[in-house]
């Protein structure tokens, strides 16, 4: 089955490792019917992608992410209106001076002032590197990235069917969005729930609306070992420099296994590396992890 892709766009987005995550769920021995539990649902690939059945619980501590894919969940974004819209600041776009720059600069002051989901998406598609950072205040703070035909029909088309597909996908499912902090979307959590967390990667990334310390590391880690739920939380493990300090601190009290991935981070393909992925979890794998769909899973446990 091919992967939904959200229109939402961030570095460090899961697209490529959805099948090994899912791979991984269906081998826990979860209820298919299961609510599904996402305290940092981000672009939401892995949310929209996920094989349970039962309801979906998500936060973010990002309002522009949850006040978007609210939008989109009770009408007033479709892909009509975002084609409109897209179209609309293309042609603005194309005819400003400093070759975009300046139409960039409006709808990024006007963004900071009005938090319009459309502004979102042009600033997430129009933003140096797919990148998503704000600074202290909780404007958006990435520059631009000069990019001729930054909008092209096809591009506008891909966008527009992106959001075509969550919204099919929200149609499948109950979806309840909270703008909230990781423990209040924990503590929704029972017994019969699955958790799934995509926190930053401590030491690796700054792209995250509050940031992120070992403070916090800590206090997720206490809220996963008093869960009484089944929970898969993504990480790193290691790259060509050094280790994950975490993994040993915290996770490793945890069953861990890895994937070597390749992230598109850097500006230049030469500092573009590949990343040791690494999925903990709470529970005994019932049956080996079934290799489909050409991914090739490199399986280590860790006790």
């Amino acid at each position: 089955m091919a992967v939904i892709v959200p229109p939402i766009k961030s570095q460090g987005i899961k697209t490529k490792l959805v099948p090994w995550i899912n791979d991984l769920i269906l081998c826990s021995g979860v209820n298919l019917d299961a609510r599904w539990i996402e305290p940092f649902f981000g672009t939401g690939v892995v949310g929209f992608n996920s094989p349970l059945r039962g309801e979906r619980i998500v936060g973010d501590t990002n309002p522009h992410i949850i006040n978007f894919y609210r939008g989109v969940q009770n009408g007033d974004i479709t892909p009509q209106t975002m084609r409109v819209y897209l179209e609309r600041e293309n042609c603005l776009l194309e005819r400003s001076e400093e070759n975009g720059y300046v139409h960039f600069r409006e709808v990024r002051d006007r963004f900071n002032k009005e938090r319009s989901p459309y502004d979102f998406i042009f600033l997430s598609r129009a933003g140096f590197n797919g990148m998503m950072r704000f600074n202290r205040k909780g404007e958006w703070n990435v520059p631009f990235c000069k990019k001729a035909e930054r909008f092209s029909p096809a591009y506008v088309t891909k966008i527009c069917n992106q959001i075509e597909q969550v919204r099919r996908a929200m149609k499948r499912h109950n979806w309840r969005f909270y703008n909230e902090s990781f423990l209040e979307t924990i503590a929704e959590a029972g017994a019969d729930d699955f958790i799934y967390c995509d926190p930053p990667y401590y030491g690796r990334y700054v792209d995250y609306y509050n940031g992120w310390t070992e403070q916090d590391e800590h206090i997720l880690f206490e809220a996963l070992s008093h869960t009484r739920a089944k929970f898969i939380l993504s990480t790193w493990h290691h790259n060509d420099y050094r280790s994950n300090e975490m993994l040993n601190r915290y996770w490793n009290h945890f069953n861990v296994i890895t994937k070597d991935h390749f992230y598109h981070n850097g500006g230049k393909i030469e500092n573009r590396r590949s990343v040791v992925e690494a999925l903990v979890f709470n529970f005994d794998i019932k049956e080996r992890i079934d290799v489909e769909e050409k991914v090739e899973c490199q399986l280590e446990l860790f006790h």
